[in-house]
């Protein structure tokens, strides 16, 4: 995609008068309003923020390329804009962004955003143009330097295309007395900047050093330059710059080196010398000793998290789906009777979804570990965590949510063990490991551990929980409800959020989902957030820009539905104001429903829950008071908006 055909100089901002990045926005988003390139700047705004939300568009190098895709684009446009002074957008390196390209894509541009954030990535890793950027006094200056930079970059491309097409040594070996040749893998989780940035700046740095380098991209565009089984073969070594899984077994017996896709972008030069010295360790794909050499970036608590959201991300719709269907037969049991058919289908259809939340949790814990051999362990792993008999010795309460944890990462651990084991095997044999031994040898395992270890031990565990909760006073119920709400305002979808939600989770599936009391200080203490800032936008509106005062409006839907998340936009841009007062009224939330001995047995709902619970009037005040608490102490304590100044 050409750039310069995005690049409108009536919708260019030379000098931004906005000092934050509600007022960037808002400003931006204005000019394309003014400009009739969007009809609806309250929905394009709304659909800006969310993606902020969702991560920062602020990518560094004081660059940021926030972008939306809705119906009220009227034709794909990318604003420029330009601040001297710099506007603090919460940019990955934490710097002032001074340069700003709004991507407009009307809902049926078949993600022409994408793309052109991709070509503008490719031509901002130029530091010149960046520079030249930063001293453009015109809309002439910018449209005139993105022609030099897209002509420069078409020549290019042509010649590297013409290159790629030549025939390539057909040869597994190296070439002695030629040019060193490389290859590489960039993708971050979005596909967007960062990917082709990664992609740029890896390629410029070969040239730099007199090294041939194919870069494969996993982007919005999908694979781009997919590397061939030749071009991996004569390859001296391989990068991988990426942020999520790309395909590995391919590069089985290659020197690899696996890092962050921002190492790609920042340290390009150290990536090609650890390369071409050999310094990265022979990878070994799933037919021949798994992905366990690779390198894995950050700490070991990084990765136990990452493999336990992969398997809590993959057991939630088996929670959302099961818990709504099985509310909804608590309340045609209600006006229809226990014996009615309405009853008895959508309830057994719940508990049906509900069998499957340990398995599913255990099986996609193991298969973030151990890829997907060690699927099958991790499933039966966690199906035997909720069998009751499924061990030697008699106990009254299956191993349960923590059996099943403890499953999954026994199961993806033991595959990652198996692989090394067999690592040596002839490669004539590879075939067997996928088909045969991982699964009779991973299955025989699992089998015995969790029969003769796991579940002994964590059914006593379970058992002991479960009666500890059900004999703690009202005092220590208290204390522990206050906790949960809390967490689930401190991150709003994060790792203290999912903590206190899967606790819930564990409990109420381990009362055979009767016990829902945590489940009320959970679920109350997740509704707060977006209701405190429902309330405060609409009694305080001098706190809040126009913006954010239409936006508080859909809060009270997403606060009233248990989503969280409807938060996370005004939370990043004001986190001390936004979390510090949610936590206050969620806390305060989730201590009285225990107080008042709530019980919500359905894992979601929201408002919905009220017409399950045990305390109809408990609930309602515990939820109202958090809420007013919480708004009440947002309206006071946020400082007065800038334009209502």
């Amino acid at each position: 995609m050409d750039i310069r055909e995005l690049l409108l100089k009536d919708v260019m901002i030379m000098n931004l008068k906005a000092t934050t990045k509600e007022e960037a926005i808002d400003e931006m988003v204005a000019k394309y309003a003014e400009q009739g390139i969007i009809t609806d700047a309250k929905l394009y705004g709304d659909d800006i923020r969310k993606r902020e939300g969702e991560s920062t568009t602020g990518i560094g190098d004081g660059i940021a390329m926030p972008h939306a895709k809705d119906k009220a684009v009227t034709r794909a446009t990318v604003l420029f804009a330009k601040s001297d002074a710099g506007i603090d957008f919460n940019a990955l390196d934490s710097q002032p962004v001074h340069l700003f390209f709004m991507i407009a894509a009307p809902e049926g541009a078949d993600n022409t955003h994408l793309a052109a954030l991709a070509a503008l990535s490719s031509l901002l890793i130029n530091p010149d143009l960046v520079a030249q950027l930063k001293q453009a006094q015109t809309p002439d200056d910018v449209v005139s330097l993105f022609s030099a930079a897209q002509a420069a970059k078409e020549a290019k491309d042509a010649a590297d295309d013409a290159k790629e097409a030549a025939p390539a040594p057909q040869t597994a070996t190296i070439q002695t007395g030629a040019k060193p040749f490389i290859v590489a893998v960039t993708a971050c989780p979005t596909g967007i900047a960062h990917t082709y940035m990664a992609e740029a700046a890896l390629k410029e740095q070969a040239e730099k050093m007199g090294v041939d380098i194919k870069v494969e991209t996993n982007g919005s565009e999908g694979v781009k330059h997919k590397l061939t089984a030749n071009d991996i073969a004569r390859a001296q070594g391989v990068i991988i710059a990426a942020d999520k899984k790309v395909d590995m077994d391919r590069f089985d017996g290659k020197h690899l080196i696996n890092h962050p896709v921002i190492d790609g972008i920042k340290k390009p030069e150290e990536l090609i010398n650890t390369t071409l010295n050999d310094e990265g360790a022979i990878f070994h794909g799933n037919g021949a000793g798994g992905d366990d050499e690779e390198e894995e970036s950050g700490s070991l608590w990084n990765r136990i998290y990452k493999d336990l959201m992969n398997g809590v991300s993959n057991m939630l719709p088996f929670v959302v789906g099961g818990g709504i269907i099985m509310a909804i037969s608590f309340i045609f049991e209600r006006y229809a009777g226990a014996h009615s058919g309405l009853f008895t289908f959508t309830n057994n259809l719940g508990n049906y979804a509900f069998s499957f939340l340990v398995p599913v949790l255990a099986a996609y814990i193991a298969v973030s570990i151990g890829d997907r051999p060690a699927l099958m362990p991790g499933f039966v792993g966690g199906w035997m965590a909720t069998l009751t008999a499924a061990s030697f010795v008699k106990a009254q309460n299956p191993a349960g949510f923590l059996g099943g944890l403890v499953a999954g990462f026994v199961a993806g651990w033991m595959v990652v063990g198996l692989k090394k084991l067999f690592a040596n095997m002839p490669h004539s044999l590879d075939g067997m490991k996928t088909i045969l031994i991982y699964p009779v040898i991973g299955l025989a395992l699992i089998g015995l551990v969790m029969f003769f270890i796991v579940n002994p031990i964590f059914a006593a565990i379970n058992g002991a929980l479960i009666g500890a909760l059900e004999s703690m006073g009202t005092g220590n119920a208290i204390l522990v409800g206050t906790i949960l709400a809390a967490m689930m305002s401190i991150d709003m979808g994060g790792p203290f959020n999912k903590a206190a939600y899967t606790f819930a989770i564990g409990i109420y599936s381990a009362s055979n989902y009767t016990d829902g009391r945590w489940m009320a200080a959970v679920m109350v203490g997740g509704m707060i957030p977006p209701l405190a800032i429902a309330l405060a936008s609409t009694f305080f509106p001098k706190k809040f820009t126009e913006q954010e005062r239409q936006s508080g409006i859909s809060n009270y839907a997403l606060g009233l539905t248990f989503i969280t998340e409807g938060a996370i936009p005004f939370a990043a841009t004001d986190p001390v104001h936004i979390i510090g007062s949610s936590v206050i009224g969620s806390a305060i939330a989730g201590a009285l429903t225990q107080l008042f001995r709530v019980n919500v047995p359905a894992p979601h709902g929201g408002i919905v829950a009220l017409a399950l619970t045990n305390q109809k009037v408990g609930f309602l005040v515990s939820l109202i008071v958090g809420a007013v608490v919480a708004g009440l102490i947002l309206g006071i304590w946020r400082p007065v908006a800038k334009e209502n100044a």
